[in-house]
């Protein structure tokens, strides 16, 4: 038995420093309190997150691979987080990362770095906002563990960004920060052998807090760049002096004026970093293409020792830097970035290994890559990226045909994923296809009635439906191959082309003409115009700049009647009811509301509930709605049809009281067997219960339902449950089970539980699972394929082998 994971999807978390782009062709980056591997080019085609590693308890802030003294490729990466807790990865193999806790910060730690030395010793350096910064010694391959070796206390400082890095012609280590004074500080590694580190120089000269910092060697000087809140990049070299020239210069300053050429020369500053070793320091540039802040910056040197800097801003650009070949004047090559959009802009930036890529990581969580075009050097091309919610996960479901998942997450988005069946290999890589609904409140639940229609509650008082707009069908059948698209044929001559969000608004509204006006006709009112949408033509998974904007779902309808923000939703297997229930403390507002959904008419209340309905499922052939809630209940409604109306009535059958309820905390979960024979609750203090009907009607509440074996686990809180679309080969039914800890487990139940596989918070989730959901219309024999999503801001696809 084993466990594969198919597809990993979070967006990268929303600090300066959380991303990091290694000569291993490999991107490091903070994913909640996890930390993730993601793989830009699986087989040359596609990307892919391919591990999660998870040690630390609160969300990471930074992270940065480590490279070595020789050119090899990194194996090493730091992590830091808002649990006190630096950690050593030692990557060299990805089935068993080890890992060395940097211990001792007294709050999250921000900002994180490491150099090698010539003998193998790693020097590292920690900064958090307890105002420290640490500095550690370790050796790889030997048996201790980093070593604290000086503690840098800033009193009330707080310590933005700092690098590492070996002073030219020498063994001494450079360590570079910002705190909040606008400077940058210089500290230098002291003559003994105590591996302290002292001051010797401050650089002035931004005019706001110092967020981005980068080191790069060019001949026998070091290169310093500094970018700032003031939107200015600062360009420092730090050059190599011998006692001569400094003898020569007996000021600190150097005379503005030579007298020789009668050109002006660049002020220098001459620092001393040990009784033999002089630096002169001076600015090289500034370099002003911002209009605001500039939270990173990042250092490249080509094969022919061409230097390019890049930087990331939350102007909405990254912006390409190289000096003029004639002038040597740093100029803007390139500029990239969003266009419009509701972003914020980037918060880093980082080139590959040859330069020919770059990443950026943006305020929404997303990532950015572009690569070089190889026939123009000055065209760069975006390429299929993977993201994913930067919030909780609350509620996701698959297509009824299992061709595509459905998630919506408190980020506020709804988003669709689905395989690429790329036609360049026979590789299928999963990715976000579309966002139908970005709202303005944060998503709780999710109901798909058909392939292309959806209803969706946030925390406000209204159901919302959406129907598929032409442009998206045209390119998910172009991007997933899906054959046998009779909803789509029905479907695509009537639809609308897409949908905008009028400004300040919270409604899709439907865009039908997308043709702009000829510019004679051009009126003062088309200058703004409400209508961002237009159609594209896609054969590769959307940017995301395109799924920001050009992907959404027109609204159908609005479902007023709750009283509360929405909590659950449910729609009947034959797409023609919709049940939706709201946040409730009282009977009156537990009522479910059951809709009609050919014409959004309220069909009927049913009340049996006294606190908030947590989940509701229909049985597969209709029959029943099952209901559980925070009142420890299950109820169970039964459908008949009245002669008159020929509309479908449900009416409370059974439900469980205080007699006969096994539970005895909040019921979190529930689900049917694909046969309809069985159904399963399963609550907070860690029971599952199959629950059968027996027939024979009794005079208890429960109606001739029973329980059968009841799986207990202790110590876990179990929040989601969910049955398989078919029966494993031995006859028994397969239950995934997933917990308040982040662990997912798989029983088989035969009438009795037996557990298959444990996947750990690695594999599945390491905060709460809200909801699982196995795929429908998956043939392979004993194979299953899980989705399941937690408040972790994972959604993660795995295929089971039983």
């Amino acid at each position: 038995m084993s466990v594969e994971n198919i597809y990993t999807s979070i967006a990268c978390n929303r600090t300066t420093e959380s991303a990091d782009w290694g000569n291993n062709d490999l991107i490091v980056f903070g994913a909640c309190n996890a930390v993730a591997i993601y793989d830009p080019m699986v087989n040359g085609v596609a990307a892919k997150i391919t591990h999660t590693f998870v040690k630390h308890t609160k969300r990471v802030n930074t992270v940065r691979w480590l490279k070595g003294f020789s050119a090899e490729k990194e194996t090493l990466f730091l992590s830091g987080s808002d649990d006190k807790l630096a950690i050593l990865w030692d990557f060299i193999n990805p089935d068993d990362v080890q890992s060395f806790d940097l211990k001792g910060h007294e709050s999250g730690v921000n900002a994180v770095d490491g150099v090698q030395r010539e003998n193998g010793e790693w020097i590292l350096a920690t900064a958090a906002a307890d105002s420290t910064i640490k500095i550690w010694s370790y050796r790889l391959g030997s048996d201790s563990l980093p070593e604290c070796k000086q503690t840098i206390v800033l009193n009330t400082g707080f310590c933005f960004t700092l690098r590492l890095t070996l002073l030219p012609k020498s063994e001494q280590i450079l360590l570079a920060f910002s705190a909040d004074d606008e400077s940058v500080a210089l500290w230098s590694e002291a003559q003994d052998e105590s591996l302290t580190f002292q001051p010797i120089h401050k650089l002035l000269g931004h005019e706001d807090w110092v967020r981005g910092l980068d080191f790069m060697f060019e001949g026998d000087d070091l290169l310093l760049a500094s970018s700032s809140q003031d939107n200015f990049i600062r360009l420092w070299r730090i050059a190599p002096r011998n006692a001569e020239q400094v003898t020569n210069n007996k000021v600190d300053i150097f005379n503005l004026l030579d007298e020789s050429t009668g050109e002006i020369r660049v002020e220098e500053k001459i620092v001393q970093a040990s009784s033999n070793s002089w630096y002169a320091i001076s600015l090289e540039s500034v370099l002003f293409g911002h209009d605001n802040w500039v939270y990173g910056v990042h250092w490249h040197k080509s094969a022919d020792n061409t230097l390019s800097l890049l930087s990331a801003s939350i102007d909405k650009t990254l912006i390409l830097w190289q000096p003029s070949e004639e002038s040597g004047i740093w100029m803007e090559k390139v500029r990239l970035g969003e266009v419009g959009g509701n972003s914020l802009g980037f918060f880093g930036g980082k080139f590959r290994s040859d330069g020919k890529a770059i990443l950026g990581h943006s305020y929404q969580g997303g990532f950015h890559v572009w690569q070089q075009s190889e026939d123009n050097e000055n065209i760069w091309v975006p390429q299929v990226i993977v993201g994913g919610h930067f919030g909780e996960v609350r509620d996701l479901a698959w297509e009824p045909q299992g061709e595509y998942l459905m998630s919506v997450s408190a980020d506020q988005t709804t988003r669709i994923h689905a395989p690429w069946r790329s036609s360049l290999g026979d590789v299928e890589t999963w990715h976000e296809l579309a966002r139908p609904q970005v709202h303005g409140y944060d998503m709780q639940a999710l109901a798909l009635l058909t392939r292309y229609k959806f209803a969706s509650g946030a925390e406000e008082k209204i159901v919302r439906t959406f129907q598929a707009s032409a442009n998206f069908i045209e390119n998910f059948r172009r991007i997933t191959k899906v054959e046998n698209d009779a909803d789509g044929d029905a479907l695509l001559e009537s639809l609308p082309k897409g949908a905008s969000v009028p400004s300040l608004g919270l409604s899709n509204k439907a865009v039908y003409n997308t043709e702009t006006p000829a510019e004679t006709e051009r009126h003062v009112k088309d200058e703004y115009p409400e209508n961002y949408f237009t159609p594209v033509t896609l054969d590769s998974p959307p940017q995301e700049e395109t799924l920001m904007q050009n992907t959404l779902w027109p609204e159908v309808q609005k479902l007023y009647g709750h009283g509360y923000e929405i909590y659950a939703l449910a729609s009947s297997p034959d797409a023609s009811l919709l049940a939706s229930s709201c946040k409730s403390t009282n009977a009156e507002h537990a009522q479910i509301i059951l809709w009609n959904t050919t014409n959004w008419k309220q069909i009927q209340k049913l009340p049996s509930h006294q606190l908030t309905v947590t989940q509701m499922r229909f049985s597969p052939n209709g029959q029943y709605l099952l209901s559980v809630s925070r009142d420890r209940r299950w109820s169970l409604f039964e459908r008949s049809v009245s002669s008159e109306e020929k509309v479908a009535q449900y009416k409370l059958t059974a439900t469980t009281d205080k007699t006969n309820g096994i539970h005895t905390r909040i019921i979190w979960s529930c689900d049917w067997s694909h046969d309809n024979k069985y159904f399963v609750t399963s609550s907070r203090e860690g029971k599952v219960v199959v629950w059968c009907n027996e027939g024979e009607s009794n005079n208890s509440s429960l109606n001739g339902w029973k329980s059968l074996d009841v799986l207990e686990l202790k110590h876990e809180s179990i929040t989601a449950v969910t049955f398989a679309q078919t029966l494993h080969t031995n006859g028994s039914y397969i239950v995934a089970l997933g917990c308040e800890s982040g662990f997912v487990y798989i029983y088989s139940f035969d009438g009795k539980w037996n557990l298959l596989l444990t996947m750990n918070t690695s594999q599945s989730h390491h905060l709460t699972v809200k909801r699982l959901q196995f795929r429908p219309a998956c043939t392979a024999t004993n194979q299953f394929q899980l989705a399941s999503c937690g408040e972790d801001c994972l959604v993660r696809v795995y295929r089971l082998n039983l």
